[in-house]
């Protein structure tokens, strides 16, 4: 009994030393997720640069192989002095093969798995014009009378079966919500007095390719309704070739914008996720999307740190790097889009851009030779600064 609190003691006076000298960085142990992912680099060169303090050492607990070559999952455990353990949390082993790194502008055009509305439409009915108040443009109905929505056609079907009421599920705010509300009767039969849309379209960039089974992962935030911020829920999507036909630059309070164009029968592959992360599928045709002759490994959070770093994009005409400064690198116990904050330094781009532009969203964030994350928003206060993701959050969202 002594014996033990003798070691409690120890272990107190130890962790009590550590903190007073400041040797231990308890924001960046604890603030990692049960489940995040890293490579055995990512662990290695962690320790040496002294991430979690010059008193705690992160150790990867070998766990029985699940494959013929490394390991998929594992325990890092932190130790105090490197024998008190202080922290465990499960871990992701990030793929030891290299991707395709990305940059290049991409068309984007996905069927909504519901409709979106638009705004409200007048109908003639016998009390005079009449539209309907209660959605909101921005809102995806889903479902009507218990039916999920999978087309407009199907839509107008429903609501000209129903008794002149209907129930309807959609989504407001990233909430789903329901209703039940009186349609307006026409010479033409039942309407619900909106203007919809089944299908969205847009530009992004892409960020990387798997070579295994060329997977892909774009944007590194979701295509929303853009006015309520609702992530539109997707039934299929297509990316395609784009062709880029100018540059707004961006300024302040303006954010700017690549200009492109894109034909549907230059059809690059297909979208399968819509999600906080980006979009995401499967590529069917490599060619003017990526220089095959470049790739890199994924790298996890640890591998990112304030400092020197660069983003790959094709704004130029050609696949370039562009200089940037990571000014911070959040510690982040829980998903988030807005993993890091960047500056642009590089003369060449802020002369052509004048910073981050909408378009650029996805573009590589590169450091130490690693994709580590994918631009996803500008300052509106300063075009010059941007938002990053985590590569790991990706890879997370893509599976």
């Amino acid at each position: 009994m002594k014996r033990n609190n003798g070691f409690v003691y120890v272990y107190f006076f130890a962790l009590f030393f550590a903190l007073v000298l400041g040797n231990v960085n308890f924001g960046a142990v604890f603030s990692l997720p049960e489940n995040f992912y890293a490579s055995y680099s990512d662990i290695d060169n962690a320790n040496n640069q002294a991430m979690f303090g010059s008193f705690v050492r992160a150790n990867l607990d070998k766990q029985p192989s699940v494959s013929s070559q490394k390991q998929e999952e594992g325990v890092v455990i932190f130790k105090l002095f490197g024998f008190i353990p202080i922290r465990k949390v499960k871990v992701n082993i990030l793929p030891e093969d290299d991707v395709y790194i990305g940059g290049t502008p991409i068309g984007l055009v996905l069927a909504t798995d519901g409709a979106v509305v638009i705004s409200e439409n007048s109908v003639n009915t016998a009390e005079g014009q009449q539209s309907n108040n209660y959605f909101k443009s921005g809102d995806i109905l889903t479902a009507i009378n218990g039916q999920k929505l999978q087309s407009l056609q199907q839509a107008e079907q429903l609501l000209q079966s129903s008794d002149g009421s209907v129930t309807v599920d959609y989504i407001r705010k990233n909430k789903p919500c329901q209703t039940t509300i009186d349609l307006l009767k026409t010479d033409e039969g039942y309407k619900l007095g909106l203007w919809v849309k089944d299908d969205v379209s847009g530009i992004g960039t892409l960020t990387y390719v798997k070579l295994d089974d060329l997977s892909f992962a774009a944007l590194g935030h979701p295509i929303t309704d853009g006015k309520e911020g609702n992530v539109i829920p997707i039934s299929s999507g297509k990316i395609y070739d784009c062709s880029l036909v100018g540059i707004s630059k961006g300024q302040r309070s303006n954010p700017g914008e690549l200009k492109c164009v894109f034909m549907q029968s230059a059809q690059k592959g297909d979208i399968d996720k819509n999600n906080k992360y980006g979009v995401f599928g499967k590529v069917n045709n490599l060619e003017g999307l990526v220089d095959t002759n470049l790739t890199a490994r994924l790298g996890g959070r640890l591998s990112v740190k304030p400092g020197k770093a660069k983003i790959v994009s094709r704004v130029s005409g050609m696949l370039e790097e562009y200089d940037i400064e990571i000014i911070k690198a959040n510690y982040q116990s829980s998903q988030d889009d807005k993993s890091l904050v960047f500056r642009v330094t590089d003369k060449r781009l802020l002369s052509l851009t004048g910073g981050i532009v909408q378009g650029m969203s996805g573009s590589p964030i590169m450091q130490n030779g690693k994709l580590v994350g994918a631009v996803t928003h500008v300052f509106l206060s300063d075009p010059s600064k941007g938002y990053g993701v985590y590569s790991d959050w990706m890879v997370i969202a893509g599976q």
